[in-house]
């Protein structure tokens, strides 16, 4: 008697460990370790009563553990609900929300209700078969019933649960051998010697028979259940939330981006008031608050095309970038006249409290369950990426299966917004240069009007795009020039979608219908989702027709000339000359010199204004500020002179590999590209000359542009400059004034090492380079 009841009670609490997997907090298990130990312990306590008062009791007593669980989460939550409408809802949508919950799933009244009640109910049977019956096994089933539907609920979302299972199976052996060692024992009076011996020899032949028989059972169902058993446990657990319907929005909400034309009609409405908890940083007036992100385009419309998820308060963590500094922006937001479900929000929102959301993190989209409603406050805190935009000249973006959903635009694609894509993406390999001349073409060619119809299917875009001027072409809202962008940029290969949000405040203030923009979003590795601008630049844009027209496929014929024409004789260059002269106009000769005088001076004073300009920003890398700061600023000077060597930096090199690479030196080969160093054979087939050539051999060192023959001395070491770097990063303020000197010294022996390798004109030009000023602003 003092086994078999905490083994249940342990059967009971392990089924919570496993379903606790899934929860973001502990407050599940110390709930459902109530619920086991309270269950058990009622029916140890009536087990000498009369049956029938059993469920009475632990019904009551079952009401008053429900409500303290209840109470223990909202209070956790932070629930400010009333108690009997909390209570209501809690058993009203248990189980629903309990499936559609985003995963990890946060202690609230309505995600605790049921594992509390589903645990007691089944420790009340188990206590009443196996305590008061005493039939232990049979008393195991509920706990078994209750751990197997844990197992379920958790499905695919957790790892194996090994040891909970282990620890399961050797409580029901414990319980078992006790009750069998108890049911052996000799039970006869004390009156009749002879009838407790007969009645314990049957009592154990009686064992034995039950015991051969169980083991019977057992191998039995070994043998036609193993195979299946053995054969499922390699198989992905069944997720029961695919068979629930997550919470979904209607079109109003699934593409948000039909009412911007709405609110910039009445630009002085009131949508919602937003009030930074957190100290902006930056200079910018504004603050980008988003609304919806829209993935999906099947050329008739951007939807969001999410999937959401009941969340907590915190919700699932972002992918993280490689190297970029996140930042956390805490905002609370007062609804005032937005309608709809969408819940607005700066970007990434980590964390929100205040009301119930659902959350799809394919997007960062949150919703609210209920209808918006005026006067509804929450706070979210967001966590901000900056990723390192210097390196947007030489990312790509990403292809493949992962972005499919990114690149998919429908059919029927119109013909002249093909060719405007392709007529873009001509000469523009880089993806970042692919993108900026999208967005340069429609800040230049169109105007924002506030008054333009909603639509962005492929009729209404081809309109916008080439559509007269004066008839509504050429000009609409932020819709349409995001939409467009997006769709271009997939036409080119660009991973692209649209976000709809507002310009707010950023030291807080009213939002209001004049705030809507839309702006589109291209992905890119390494860096994530980078916001581009496609607006207007000027009020009075260009004519689309000035740069794209399309090319006449012949050229055209010259004139015939008339026959008067062609037989008369043509004029000798002493009659062309002469009027000139007699007119006393100024010689050709002398216009032509001075117009060439005039730009070389100009050129000289742009290449001496550069040579000054990137001596101070080397004076101000290298001589001023902290030691921090000075040796960043020698990594950029190497950096800048393997560009100018015409080297590309790659981006996923840390500072050591990125030493190594710098220190084979590049071999300038015919037609002015650089290699690295590569089979003879290669470098032959590419230079057309016998393979084993020793020239622009590059184990030979020796470069096209110096000569045949001519060696290239060792480039200098990058040492000290390499772990001044890694002081810098990885504990920062830690660098002394003399590493800053050395690291400068090897940076500056580095470039001119490098230089020396160019032939003159290279050199020159790397003297006037204007690169180093813009690279890295």
């Amino acid at each position: 008697m003092y086994v078999v009841p905490p083994a249940i009670a342990g059967m009971l609490v392990l089924a919570g460990v496993v379903l606790g997997r899934i929860y973001a907090d502990g407050l599940l298990l110390q709930l459902v370790a109530g619920a086991a130990v309270g269950s058990v312990g009622a029916g140890l306590a009536t087990r000498r009563l009369p049956s029938w008062t059993a469920a009475p009791i632990s019904t009551g007593l079952l009401v008053a553990c429900t409500s303290i669980a209840l109470k223990m989460a909202a209070g956790h939550a932070g629930v400010t609900t009333a108690f009997p409408a909390m209570v209501r809802d809690a058993l009203v949508n248990g189980i629903p929300r309990l499936l559609t919950a985003m995963i990890p799933v946060e202690s609230t009244p309505d995600t605790v209700v049921v594992p509390v009640i589903a645990t007691w109910l089944a420790g009340l049977a188990a206590a009443e078969v196996g305590i008061r019956a005493r039939r232990v096994l049979l008393g195991s089933v509920t706990p078994l019933l209750l751990y197997a539907g844990a197992l379920y609920v958790v499905g695919p979302n957790a790892g194996a649960a090994v040891g909970p299972t282990l620890g399961f199976v050797a409580l029901v052996a414990v319980a078992l051998a006790v009750s069998a060692r108890r049911a052996g024992t000799p039970g006869a009076p004390h009156g009749d010697r002879r009838a407790g011996t007969a009645g314990a020899a049957s009592g154990t032949r009686g064992a034995f028979g039950g015991a051969a028989a169980g083991l019977a059972a057992v191998i039995g169902l070994a043998a036609v259940a193993g195979p299946w058993i053995s054969g499922q446990v390699a198989t992905a657990p069944v997720d029961p939330r695919q068979y629930v319907e997550p919470p979904q929005v209607d079109s109003l909400d699934e593409s948000p981006l039909n009412r911007i034309s709405g609110w910039m009609l009445t630009p002085g409405q009131r949508l919602f008031a937003y009030q930074p908890e957190t100290p902006p940083t930056g200079r910018s007036k504004t603050a980008r608050v988003r609304l919806a992100v829209l993935s999906d385009y099947d050329g008739v419309t951007w939807k969001v095309g999410g999937v959401y998820r009941n969340a907590g308060r915190v919700l699932p963590e972002a992918v993280a970038l490689p190297g970029a500094e996140v930042t956390e922006v805490r905002q609370r937001i007062t609804i005032a006249g937005l309608t709809g479900r969408l819940l607005p929000a700066v970007a990434t929102p980590a964390e929100l409290t205040g009301t119930r959301v659902a959350y799809d993190a394919d997007t960062g989209t949150l919703i609210r369950p209920e209808s918006l409603i005026n006067g509804l406050t929450y706070t979210v805190t967001s966590r901000v990426p900056a990723p390192d935009l210097n390196m947007l000249p030489t990312a790509q973006s990403p292809a493949g299966d992962a972005v499919v959903r990114h690149l998919t635009v429908g059919t029927g694609v119109p013909d002249p917004i093909q060719r405007l894509a392709e007529h873009l993406a001509d000469g523009n390999g880089a993806s970042y240069d692919r993108a900026v001349a999208i967005q340069e073409f429609l800040a230049r060619h169109y105007r924002e009007t506030a008054d333009a119809p909603s639509g962005h299917a492929f009729p209404n875009l081809a309109y916008f795009l080439f559509g007269p001027r004066g008839q509504g072409g050429q000009e609409g809202t932020s819709e349409q020039f995001a939409a467009s962008f997006a769709l271009l940029a997939r036409l080119t290969g660009l991973p692209s979608r649209v976000v709809v949000g507002f310009d707010a405040p950023a030291a807080g203030g009213e939002v209001t219908g004049g705030d809507a923009i839309a702006w589109p979003e291209v992905l890119f590795d390494g860096l994530g989702w980078v916001p581009f601008d496609p607006m207007p630049s000027s009020d009075d844009p260009t004519p689309v027709e000035q740069d794209f027209i399309p090319k006449p496929s012949t050229p055209p014929t010259t004139p015939p000339q008339s026959s008067a024409a062609a037989q008369a004789p043509a004029p000798s260059v002493s009659t062309v000359v002469a009027p000139s002269r007699a007119a006393g106009g100024v010689p050709a000769g002398v216009v032509a010199g001075g117009a060439a005088g005039a730009v070389l001076a100009v050129l000289v004073v742009a290449a001496l204004a550069v040579v000054q300009l990137r001596r101070g920003l080397r004076r101000r890398r290298l001589y001023e500020g902290s030691p921090d700061h000075r040796i960043a600023g020698a990594w950029l000077e190497f950096t800048d002179a393997l560009r100018l060597a015409g080297q590309p930096v790659p981006a996923h090199l840390s500072a050591t590999e990125m030493a190594s690479y710098a220190a084979r030196p590049p071999v300038p080969a015919r037609g002015g590209l650089l290699r690295r160093a590569a089979p003879e054979s290669v470098v032959a087939v590419l230079d057309g000359a016998p393979a084993g050539s020793a020239e622009d051999d590059p184990r030979a060192g020796v470069a096209a542009d110096r000569g045949p023959g001519a060696p290239l001395a060792p480039l200098p070491p990058l040492d000290e400059l390499v772990g001044a770097l890694n002081t810098v990063g990885f504990a920062p303020g830690a660098a002394d004034a003399g590493q800053a000197d050395r690291a400068g010294a090897q940076a500056l022996a580095y470039a001119a090492a490098l230089r020396e390798r160019r032939s003159w004109l290279r050199k020159l030009w790397w003297t006037v380079h204007p690169g180093p000023l813009r690279w890295h602003r």
